[in-house]
């Protein structure tokens, strides 16, 4: 073992002594390392200093560039404030414009709400506006509910229960679904202890009973996906189809049409001459009227005649109008009130209704 060890020795001392022959000869040795002149900078001199001319012109070229970028920036600034005032003068000019635009229908609106008289009640949001009149006729009082119908989801015809067949008040109807007003709808028939919606009904766009062709003066009236009142006799499901019914009941007789007068069928002007009405109609603008009139009883010695119920319509400025179902079936829902006074006592269980939303 001492043999490896002083053989390792000797290998390590033969491996360094070349460095430690260098390292000895360079400290006992005087070696001088001189760079050359071209090594160092040169200093400035007369020489080599760059011409006066040049620099002023360098200079100059910096204050130009200094000035060219003050300019641009207040260019810029001028070109943004002037992009804003532009932007907000056009928003000016589109309100206006808009405000302008709506003006005509704004006179509109208050020429036929004057017609109608004092309002004496209004339900306002963002689906709707209803506002409820007080009419006192000759012969007999009535009530105008005006409604403006601004969302899609804003108006509904429902059935009077869950299954065809079933009856259920206005009333009862409005509590059910949740509505702030509510209509007596189309006619019905009775049959097998059930009270059935008369002839073509349609609720949320599909037949809740077959399409029928029209026949003894019948008509349908509801309305589209645009919230536009249809009405009228169609021969064919597709030609009602056509109009993209939303909703919709059946009865008779129409009362008014593009604001002239129809013929009323003799049957419907003695059977009987007085009683209780509803009718819906629309105005220009699309606003919906329904006119409800009160009468004590469906002898025909109390309300009023379609005769009449034409007549306010024409003075109210409607355009088409239907009569609904009438006599006892007549109610009218608003704010959670029964508004007018049925001839029954109380109000008729009815197979379908109108109702609003708020």
């Amino acid at each position: 073992m001492n043999i490896t060890v002083k053989a390792l020795n000797r290998t390590a001392l033969l491996a360094c002594a070349p460095f430690l022959g260098i390292m000895i000869w360079l400290l006992l040795s005087d070696i001088v390392i001189q760079l050359s002149a071209e090594a160092f900078p040169k200093p400035i001199t007369e020489q080599t200093r760059l011409p006066e001319s040049d620099i002023k012109h360098a200079a100059a070229g910096l204050d130009l560039a200094q000035e060219t970028a003050s300019q641009t920036r207040e260019s810029i600034q001028r070109q943004l404030k002037l992009y804003k005032e532009t932007n907000a003068d056009m928003a000016k000019i589109s309100s206006m414009a808009a405000s302008q635009a709506m003006r005509p229908l704004q006179i509109y609106d208050r020429n036929i709400t004057s017609k109608l008289g004092k309002v004496a009640g209004t339900i306002e949001s963002d689906k709707l506006r209803a506002q409820l009149f007080y009419i006192k006729a000759e012969n007999f009082s009535a009530y105008a509910l005006k409604v403006k119908l601004k969302s899609k989801d804003a108006m509904t015809m429902s059935l009077g229960g869950e299954e065809l067949g079933q009856a259920e008040s206005t009333l009862a109807a409005v509590n059910r679904h949740g509505a702030v007003a509510g209509i007596n709808a189309g006619g019905f028939a009775d049959g097998r202890g059930k009270r059935y919606p008369l002839s073509t009904t349609i609720v949320d766009g599909d037949y809740v009973t077959s399409f029928e062709p029209p026949r003894a003066d019948l008509f349908f009236v509801g309305l589209n996906e645009q919230n536009e009142l249809i009405g009228g006799k169609f021969a064919s499901k597709q030609q009602l189809d056509a109009k993209n019914p939303k909703f919709g009941a059946s009865f008779v007789p129409v009362l008014l049409r593009g604001g002239s007068p129809q013929p009323i069928p003799s049957k419907w002007q003695t059977s009987p001459k007085r009683a209780p009405r509803t009718v819906i109609a629309n105005f220009k603008d699309d606003q919906l009227l329904f006119l409800v009139a009160d009468g004590y009883n469906e002898s025909g010695s109390s309300g009023a005649t379609l005769g009449e119920m034409q007549l306010l319509l024409q003075r109210y400025g409607a355009v088409d109008g239907y009569n609904l179902d009438g006599g006892g079936s007549s109610s009218l829902i608003f704010n959670g009130r029964v508004i007018n006074k049925p001839s029954d006592g109380q109000l008729r269980k009815l197979p379908t209704h109108f109702l609003l939303f708020k």
